[in-house]
């Protein structure tokens, strides 16, 4: 089994293969669209803006194997960070479309108290955790995980919510979608928490 860690250009991905090397995966890097047929799963990773994301796949040629990976071939798929923000319908960032897989919106936060929430949500955060899956066995309702982020996910599928945190508000911190697994955090500089998830992700 081999996890396929894909490289568009955004942010430093190399926190993603040290975790996944610390669990034991066989891993490689996509960085030709031809590298989506030799891999299991897929990890799409990123960092940055949403529509030059868009644009670095799409200009790498990446949408369609990913489309064919992920919806046809049902090939389970991780997107961290920017990469669960690209696999949903639209982003404010940008005034960008994304991969369209999960419905709802990706939104600025708008905090109503600037002194005690800033933007970008930065650091430790509890995660409710709403409902069963397997990307969470062994892994403690209200485990802290580490976050960077000014936008978020908004969506009222409600069945698709795995995660919920509360940052002044509540918003969705993860989502599973049958083979489709996205989550807001890193959990590659989680610790404890996030390396159970890579196992259970591997393990999938």
């Amino acid at each position: 089994m081999v996890v396929g860690v894909v490289n568009y250009g955004m942010g430093n991905i190399h926190s993603v293969l040290r975790k996944l090397k610390l669990v034991g995966a066989n891993y490689k890097l996509i960085e030709s669209p031809d590298h989506f047929e030799n891999v299991d799963k897929i990890i799409l990773p990123g960092v940055g803006h949403f529509g030059q994301a868009m644009e670095n796949l799409k200009r790498k040629e990446f949408i369609d194997p990913l489309h064919k990976s992920v919806i046809i071939d049902k090939k389970p798929i991780l997107g961290i960070c920017l990469g669960m923000q690209l696999m949903t319908s639209y982003s404010e960032e940008g005034n960008s479309k994304g991969l369209g897989w999960i419905e709802g919106e990706v939104k600025h936060f708008n905090v109503s108290d600037g002194l005690r929430y800033k933007v970008p949500h930065m650091g430790w955060n509890k995660v409710k955790i709403s409902k069963s899956s397997k990307l969470f066995e062994n892994i403690k309702m209200g485990s802290e995980f580490y976050f960077v982020h000014s936008y978020y996910f908004k969506s009222d599928h409600f069945a698709n919510n795995l995660n919920i945190t509360n940052y002044e508000s509540d918003f969705v911190s993860a989502f599973e979608k049958e083979n489709i697994y996205g989550v807001q955090y890193h959990p590659e500089k989680s610790f404890e928490a996030g390396t159970q998830l890579f196992k259970n992700f591997i393990a999938l």
